[in-house]
């Protein structure tokens, strides 16, 4: 199958999942309290297989575009979908998430709901005293579900947990807050107690030490947001401290951005899913971007105010033919290229095959990071949209119409496209990085600023923005910390997390819903109303 027929195929695929997804939701299940019919423990080797099932659930809790990664990234401030004509309108489904105005039955916050809480039953029956886990078969396992559990805590507030030992005629208990922490820190605690480690250059497709003192790192960072309580000195020593030993581990920051996200070993890896990235690129990308797959889906962009988070012009974007910025822009914020890069002139013109017909590398007009303007073809020329205009991304979203500022009936090029994983090194690489280490590195920054070290941070924020080719910081505030994360980890699952963290989830950005602007109720997401009838022991969010 050749690469443009694979990515069609994919495409379709994951249009027949939302069909059947769509069709599901209809249908009461019981995803977060049903066990295996009639469980009496697993034998090694069906524990062994159900860990891996448990790994293989996350290629679709984490890989597509719909889901936990709408749901952590298009409700904060860096990612947004217009309605284009009729494409992406979908009911309002994806305005809904930017704009803060979802209801308990949005299909993605049911989706994720099921997904993460069937990974925790999955690890559960794994960890089992009746099963007869292998002890690094055991260890995952606890990893796993502390995960699920972290997930469920973060954007739901409350964990349904169901004892395997107990009647199943029994309702799953619910966790929330300090008693939800415990529960996520205990597992995590054994899994870094027991599981093996993977050190930073290794295949990290599969989760280790280091993943879970990552996870735990995290949890202390969040943890005064979880129990609604003041910032404690002590949980922010532990994340100083589960940081260092990341680090004694050889993880360390990495030069070359972009490259990062190659599918390549590095030291910033700490764990990748082993998943497809093509939703991550083709998302964005407009239908004319590239050759490859037939072009994009012409989708996801983000806000102004977001893109003016970098250094630079705050018009353009560019790159000269060596790949350069010319528009004084950091590292970070990539860049457009005025052409795709001659095979004669290419260290790997073969990575998506050997079909360059054109004498160019595939994909190699696509720029990184921040796309704005003109965007041109391979050969230098300038693109033209479907109808003919200029391919050249916008920065503002207007209803075509009437000129005003809107979310619907937006033309082919407005917004801002963001793009990670570039189609270059292969649209459909199984390499979708979920835990890196410069997250972790600057979660170590932000708990030294927290607890009062804020010279320590600064210096340590000023060597990443060195490394990241941009300027240094006089000092360091809390806006400038949660603007560092922003720009060093957007599209990389965090961005709701930190708004709420940092106190900014419900302010204001444009198109939100005015009903939702410093509300405290969208913080958290509704539980699924099919839950809440089925376990007694849910209570339902405020607001909803």
């Amino acid at each position: 199958m050749n690469f443009k027929h694979k990515i069609r195929l994919s495409a379709y695929l994951a249009m027949m999942c939302a069909v059947l997804f769509s069709c599901t939701d209809l249908e009461i299940e019981e995803t977060d309290s049903i066990l295996t019919s009639n469980f009496e423990g697993l034998s090694s080797e069906e524990a062994a297989s159900s860990l891996n099932d448990a790994y293989n659930s996350l290629i679709g809790a984490v890989g597509t575009q719909e889901n936990l990664y709408s749901l952590t990234e298009v409700t904060g401030d860096a990612l947004l979908i217009p309605t284009r004509g009729s494409d992406w309108g979908d009911n309002g489904l994806w305005r809904q998430l930017h704009q803060h105005s979802w209801t308990a039955d949005h299909q993605f916050v049911t989706n994720t709901w099921n997904q993460w809480n069937q990974l925790q039953i999955t690890a559960s029956e794994i960890i089992d005293p009746r099963s007869s886990s292998d002890p690094q078969v055991k260890a995952e396992a606890h990893f796993l579900r502390a995960l699920s559990m972290y997930v469920i805590l973060d954007n739901y507030g409350q964990v349904p947990f169901r004892d395997t030992e107990a009647l199943p005629t029994l309702d799953p208990e619910v966790f929330t807050g300090a008693e939800a922490v415990d529960l996520i820190e205990s597992d995590l605690d054994i899994a870094i107690s027991e599981m093996d480690d993977s050190p930073a250059g290794s295949d990290n497709d599969r989760a280790s030490k280091t993943a879970a003192r990552y996870l735990k790192a995290k949890l202390m960072l969040n943890k005064h947001v979880f129990t609604k309580s003041p910032v404690d000195n002590q949980d922010m020593n532990e994340v100083v401290s589960l940081v260092d030993q990341i680090s004694a581990s050889g993880y360390s920051l990495e030069e070359g951005y972009f490259d990062i996200f190659k599918s390549d070993t590095d030291s910033e890896t700490i764990w990748y899913i082993p998943t497809e990235v093509g939703p991550r690129i083709f998302n964005t990308l407009h239908y004319n971007s590239t050759e490859l797959g037939g072009g994009g889906w012409n989708g996801f962009s983000t806000l102004a105010e977001y893109y003016d988070l970098f250094e630079g012009d705050p018009e353009q974007n560019r790159l000269d033919e060596n790949g350069d910025p010319i528009d004084g822009q950091e590292e970070r914020r990539g860049g457009v290229p005025p052409m795709g890069i001659p095979i004669a002139e290419a260290d790997d013109p073969l990575l998506n095959g050997d079909d360059n017909e054109d004498g160019f590398v595939d994909g190699s007009n696509v720029g990184s990071g921040f796309l704005i303007g003109q965007q041109y073809a391979p050969n230098g020329e300038p693109l033209e949209d479907r109808g003919g205009a200029p391919l050249s991304f916008t920065k503002n979203f207007f209803n075509s119409a009437t000129g005003q500022p809107s979310l619907v009936d937006n033309n082919e090029v407005t917004g801002i496209r963001v793009i990670k994983y570039n189609p270059r090194f292969g649209g459909f690489k199984n390499h979708h990085i979920f835990f890196r280490y410069s997250d972790a590195y600057l979660m170590k920054a932000e708990a030294l600023l927290r607890s009062g070290e804020s010279g320590q941070a600064l210096s340590m924020v000023n060597d990443l923005r060195l490394l990241r080719k941009a300027q240094p910081l006089p000092g360091l505030t809390e806006q400038d910390l949660l603007d560092e994360r922003g720009r060093e980890l957007f599209t990389e699952f965090w961005r709701r997390n930190d708004l709420i963290r940092f106190g900014q989830y419900t302010r204001d950005w444009p198109f939100k819903d005015p009903n939702a602007v410093n509300n405290p109720d969208r913080e958290l997401f509704p539980i699924p109303a099919t839950q809440v009838i089925l376990n007694p022991n849910l209570v339902q969010n405020p607001g909803y």
